[in-house]
């Protein structure tokens, strides 16, 4: 069966445009052209994939992205505007999987979904075998085989990368990770300079654990380096 994917855009031509380059890849496509639509159909219908702009006539795709996260993990890809580089960080740091900016190659979104597809079924397919079934520190429990994360018992749902980034960070506890290597080894690509992914996600997992920014207990921060969770 075809993956299913939303193209949220108010503005008809790309959205549209960006729908027929989807659908010709054999991909079923639904385009919206505000928010709060989107969301109705996401009560009803599974989706592989969200494809969503920043600027919406109802709720913007910031506010869209994070109701969607509330209840969804698959991957989410946001159309940015040129030069923005704070809606990047923004739509990053609400745990958005990836982002393209205004005006875009048709073809560069096709390729990007499909990236995020790969990672997304290949990551929850997995079945390499894992020695250590648990992490459990500070009030929280990381379930390896189920993906899942509590929080003094209550459930935190985490996205795919961040539940990657904690347990690659859990798996080398006691070891500062480098922002460079743990960017390489989650998301799978090479490291370039000035890329905020890393912190923005990192920004986003505090949050989701409650951690103080400052002095978080959890997470914590080697400046100039990367991160380290502490024996």
């Amino acid at each position: 069966m075809a993956e299913k994917i939303i193209v949220v855009d108010d503005e008809k031509e790309i959205a549209e445009l960006v729908t027929t380059f989807l659908r010709n890849e054999g991909f079923q496509v639904e385009p919206f052209y505000d928010g709060t639509s989107a969301l109705a159909y996401l009560e009803k219908e599974t989706v592989d994939v969200a494809v969503l702009d920043v600027m919406l006539p109802d709720i913007d795709g910031f506010q869209l992205l994070q109701n969607i996260r509330k209840t969804h993990f698959f991957p989410v890809l946001m159309l940015t505007a040129k030069g923005e580089d704070l809606d990047k960080i923004t739509g990053l740091s609400l745990g958005a999987d990836d982002y393209v900016t205004k005006p875009f190659n048709p073809l560069e979104v096709v390729a990007r979904v499909k990236t995020q597809l790969r990672r997304y079924q290949r990551y929850n397919q997995s079945a390499v075998p894992q020695k250590i079934e648990e992490y459990e520190k500070e009030g929280l429990l990381l379930k390896i085989n189920s993906h899942q994360c509590f929080l003094y018992g209550k459930e935190v749902f985490l996205t795919p990368i961040e539940f990657k980034i904690l347990l690659y960070l859990f798996e080398h506890q006691g070891s500062v990770v480098a922002s460079e290597t743990l960017f390489e080894e989650v998301w799978k690509e090479k490291y370039l300079d000035n890329n905020n992914t890393v912190m923005a996600h990192i920004a986003r997992l505090r949050e989701k654990l409650n951690e103080q920014p400052r002095k978080p207990k959890l997470i914590k921060t080697v400046w100039g380096v990367g991160y380290i969770i502490e024996k």
